[in-house]
């Protein structure tokens, strides 16, 4: 099992000056410590809450910053987990990510949601329209970046996206394209368009009773699956730790044994989020201590 680290704060000691040298020092630590994969939130303000601070603690844009990482690491795959389809039109969202993975070398990877955060599209402006319609959005932006990421270049007629021309040069450098992947474990949606578009899927899971969820889901992601025509074994399962990493003896081995459930039914990575406000002690710990006990799973 592959073991990625998720950013969730930039309220770091120093303030505003030290945020760049401490993602570049924590980008660094996570490469020599075998971390897969460095994802960030996707968000205009701080959320709010699990000690993130209140929504004017720092954030930042995540592609931009994406880029700084991507300048400062060699190996780490980069993403978003996840971007919100409401936050960018989708042919831009295409080109930045194509941009991102040229600029890296072929690291890029592409988290979608629909989206969940009222308060900040009303603060920046941004519109926000009713779930069925976010769900709409975020299928037609699925097959938007797809075309984009091929050699047809053709018109895009949607419900409510129109492109006249789907042309984006250079490509990705990943081939056949980025990795895309779909966050949520809604049932009837998100996990629809995960057997139908995806070539992820992230679930958020709670320490405890985060297995039987995932099993659940999982069940209903290979109905889905079947109804698709789809092959479940061609889309990669992760799942976003949402109770923070282990810190002691008995939390490491609780959580060892939740990995070993979840490798069992072929979770391939597990993303953990550094809490508090310096996230370099802890992404040391996890490659000197977790990283080597989650590799044989």
């Amino acid at each position: 099992m592959k073991t990625g680290i998720h950013l969730v704060s930039y309220d770091v000691p120093g303030g505003a000056p030290a945020i760049a040298p401490v993602l570049a020092e924590t980008a660094a630590l996570a490469e020599d410590g075998g971390i897969a994969t460095l994802s960030l939130m996707d968000h205009y303000l701080q959320i709010g809450g699990m000690g993130l601070g209140e929504i004017d603690a720092p954030m930042l844009e995540g592609y931009t910053t994406l880029g700084y990482l991507a300048a400062h690491t060699s190996t780490v795959r980069l993403q978003l987990l996840v971007t919100g389809t409401t936050y960018r039109h989708p042919g831009l969202l295409a080109k930045i990510v194509s941009t991102l993975d040229v600029l890296s070398g072929g690291r890029a990877a592409l988290g979608l949601g629909a989206a969940w955060y009222e308060r900040e599209h009303h603060a920046l402006g941004v519109p926000f329209p009713p779930l069925a319609e976010r769900f709409e959005r975020l299928e037609e932006t699925l097959q938007i970046v797809r075309r984009m990421w091929s050699d047809d270049s053709s018109r895009y007629e949607g419900r409510h996206y129109r492109l006249a021309e789907t042309v984006n040069s250079p490509q990705p450098l990943r081939t056949p394209r980025p990795p895309v992947m779909i966050g949520g474990g809604g049932e009837k949606k998100t996990l629809r368009l995960v057997a139908k578009y995806a070539d992820a899927w992230n679930l958020p899971v709670r320490p405890g009773d985060g297995v039987e969820t995932f099993r659940t889901k999982l069940a209903v992601l290979h109905d889905h699956c079947k109804r698709e025509d789809r092959d479940p074994a061609t889309i990669s399962t992760s799942v976003m730790y949402v109770g923070g990493p282990p810190s002691d003896s008995a939390s490491t081995g609780t959580f060892l044994r939740e990995m070993e459930a979840y490798a069992a039914m072929g979770v391939q990575e597990v993303h953990l989020m550094p809490f508090g406000p310096d996230p370099r002690p802890v992404v040391s710990r996890l490659g000197e201590q977790i990283v080597p006990l989650l590799a044989p799973l």
